[in-house]
């Protein structure tokens, strides 16, 4: 036992005041000749001494356990520049060192953390994807440059309601924001067509439910898709020309051969093979060509109730709702087609065929068509390219479904937008004006 340390201290200071109490009580058992009287004389005197040294020695305890909660307070209050000095060498020193390297670490902590902070803002300010943060109220507590010029002409929305600032926005990009799922959308901003895609995120900060939206500007992307696109177009087609073409040159050097040698009998079959041939490169540019020639449509009243019992011909679906009784007005033989197409994809997704479905919704501005199914969906590279021409994830596709009815769509001054679904499934939303009849 160390006579520095607070147990050392404690023990001297307990064998001086039991010292001085026997030599006091020795002392005035002399004087009084009683050995009781004297020691309850000497015990009555020593008490108050006693008291006093006890009270000074826990006073420097008591500043310095007030000085480490005025700290820790100070820590709460995410103020780490406070030190203790001391120059104890007991235990009470020692804590106060262990503080003070507390504080320390604490302060590089922090510092480090607001240098990452700094750096993730300014990453994130500067990010091309405009990125808004609300709260459960729906008001903007953070939204970087990007979201700032998207959203709100360049200035802060910080403290403004989300929704309220979506009122000013273009009806695509409200309608695709205010829906529940990711999604591809094309927005018209000025005299051109702008694409972007939109992911959302809810998580809880701090404790309390938040929603990360990401709207990434997908048009550049798209551009170099198509590209890319047409750079494959060209190598399947001549693939598929030279998988023709070859044959026929070898059929008619065999069909010239046996007409040398007069082996007519055998010349139908070199002319079939031939035909044959010939039809299948028709039938594979054909496809191609009514890609490239689709005619402007030529809209007319349209009634529902007719024009659902003409696609129930060519396809399996399940009708959400009843059909509306307002006649609408479009192509209805390419709208036909781009259902087809649709309901087609939704069937061979892989889902419960059951779980095809139609929905037709009406408001002021647009007549609403929902194809949805409970397939495995898209991934968000599937879906950036997915309305893009001759893109497929088929084996056996031509990627022109999608393509056609985005073209047949947006002829129709329309929007077909595609999403994941909540639990599972796509959503392939057709957007058509509501013209009055």
């Amino acid at each position: 036992m160390r006579i520095s340390s607070l147990e050392g201290k404690l023990a001297l200071l307990l064998f001086g005041a039991t010292v001085a109490s026997a030599a006091l009580a020795a002392a005035l058992s002399v004087w009084f000749r009683s050995a009781w009287l004297g020691g309850v004389i000497a015990v009555a005197v020593c008490l108050v001494p006693v008291a006093w040294a006890a009270h000074a020695s826990m006073q420097p305890i008591r500043r310095l356990l007030r000085a480490l909660s005025g700290s820790v307070a100070s820590y709460r209050d995410g103020d780490f520049s406070i030190s203790l000095r001391t120059r104890r060498r007991d235990e009470l020193g020692q804590l106060i060192e262990a503080h003070n390297e507390l504080g320390h670490a604490l302060r590089e902590q922090r510092q480090d953390l607001r240098q990452r902070e700094l750096l993730l803002d300014t990453v994130v300010q500067h990010s091309p994807t405009a990125l808004v943060l609300t709260d459960a109220g729906d008001h903007i507590v953070y939204a970087n440059l990007a979201a700032r010029h998207l959203f709100n002409e360049g200035k802060s929305p910080m403290g403004l309601r989300f929704q309220d600032l979506l009122a000013a926005c273009p009806e695509s990009l409200r309608q695709a924001l205010t829906a529940s799922e990711d999604s591809l959308f094309g927005v018209e901003m000025g005299s051109e067509e702008e694409y972007f895609h939109l992911s959302r995120r809810d998580f809880r900060l701090q404790g309390t439910p938040h929603r990360l939206y990401l709207v990434q500007r997908m048009t550049r992307e798209l551009s170099r898709q198509e590209v890319a696109v047409w750079k494959r177009v060209i190598r399947v087609i001549s693939h598929e020309l030279n998988n023709s073409l070859a044959p026929i040159s070898s059929l008619a050097h065999s069909g010239a051969e046996l007409a040398r040698r007069n082996d007519l009998a055998r010349l139908p079959k070199v002319f079939e093979g031939i035909g044959e041939r010939v039809r299948h490169l028709h039938a594979f540019t054909a496809g191609y060509a009514s890609f490239a020639k689709l005619p402007q449509p030529n809209p007319a009243s349209v009634e529902w109730a007719t024009f659902l019992d003409a696609l129930k011909l060519h396809c399996e679906f399940r009708l959400v709702g009843d059909a509306p009784v307002e006649p609408a007005r479009f192509d209805a033989a390419q709208i036909e087609q781009v259902l087809i197409n649709l309901l087609k994809n939704a069937t061979e997704a892989g889902g419960n065929p059951d779980e095809v479905t139609l929905a037709i919704t009406h408001s002021l501005q647009n007549w609403r068509i929902e194809v949805s199914d409970r397939g495995p969906g898209m991934s968000d590279t599937v879906l950036a390219q997915a309305l893009l021409p001759f893109y497929s994830t088929k084996r056996s596709g031509t990627g022109l479904g999608l393509a056609l009815a985005r073209e047949i769509v947006e002829a129709h001054g329309g929007r077909i937008v595609l999403a994941n679904r909540e639990g599972g499934g796509l959503r392939v939303t057709v957007s058509l004006p509501a013209s009055r009849i």
